[in-house]
């Protein structure tokens, strides 16, 4: 099964489009375990258990385990949710992004090392940065377009005058992804929530590109906007949302906390 079919069929059976974010941050961690970064692997394994059967994927952020000395809590996180969940694919949020033998590497730790079916990519050194990915059959590559961050004006909604109608950074890096770099129909784009015009403008120039979408809950934006701009029945959306989930309570409860969290969600993507 490749990650299209897989993450296809993840939304089928859960009838969902909500993807939970794993973002361990010690500091947030409930009672006893607070700034305990022993307990990242215990967090985040309570969160998926208490929210498989409402995702359509899963994704860690390896920046918060590698801070922490964490990769052994990662990979075992990564083990968990491929023996315990198998249903839902898994997306490696590393946003690499370079080029020759430097991405080869890159790509062995996203899919061999940690066995994630798919893995968040900065797109800005151009093709053979991203090759390399491509080249493990099956795994998925969302390559970074239209950010949600207030910077992201800075590049990505730059014009480019040498390209023929002068489109802006982020379109064209969607139409190089629905079209030529598309060489397995392996490719994703990441559009963030807080643009729904944008999401709109790239769900037309790439329209059967599945779509990874943060920003929702925490970031402020609006589950229905984004639906209505994103998604189609050929072109599924993966809408991520993090701190609202998993930091929904600090107390013991913090699992079926985030279980009510994740489900209020879920039905509002729908």
């Amino acid at each position: 099964m490749t990650f299209i079919e897989h993450l296809r069929a993840a939304e089928a059976a859960h009838q969902s489009r909500l993807c939970v974010g794993l973002d361990p941050e010690p500091s947030r961690f409930p009672g006893e375990w607070q700034n305990d970064a022993r307990r990242i692997f215990e967090f985040c394994a309570a969160i998926a258990d208490a929210t498989a059967d409402l995702v359509l994927s899963f994704k860690p952020q390896i920046a918060y385990f590698a801070a922490h000395r964490a990769e052994d809590q990662l990979e075992a996180l990564m083990h968990h949710l491929r023996t315990r969940h198998p249903q839902v694919p898994v997306i490696l949020d590393a946003k690499r992004g370079d080029i020759g033998s430097t991405a080869e590497q890159y790509a062995k730790e996203a899919f061999e090392r940690y066995q994630a079916d798919a893995v968040t990519l900065s797109p800005f050194m151009g093709f053979d940065s991203v090759e390399p990915y491509l080249r493990h059959p099956g795994k998925g590559a969302f390559l970074l377009c239209r950010t949600s961050n207030p910077g992201g004006d800075d590049l990505q909604n730059q014009t480019l005058a040498s390209v023929p109608g002068e489109p802006r950074l982020y379109e064209h890096v969607a139409r190089l992804a629905q079209g030529p770099w598309n060489l397995n129909g392996q490719l994703g784009l990441v559009v963030g929530a807080t643009y729904p015009a944008e999401i709109e403008r790239v769900r037309e120039i790439a329209p059967t590109l599945p779509l990874l979408i943060p920003g929702v809950g925490a970031q402020g934006g609006d589950a229905k906007a984004t639906v209505k701009a994103g998604w189609r029945p050929n072109g599924p959306i993966v809408v991520n949302s993090s701190r609202a989930i998993l930091y929904a309570s600090s107390g013991a409860d913090f699992a079926q906390a985030a279980r009510r969290v994740a489900e209020q969600t879920r039905l509002a993507l729908l």
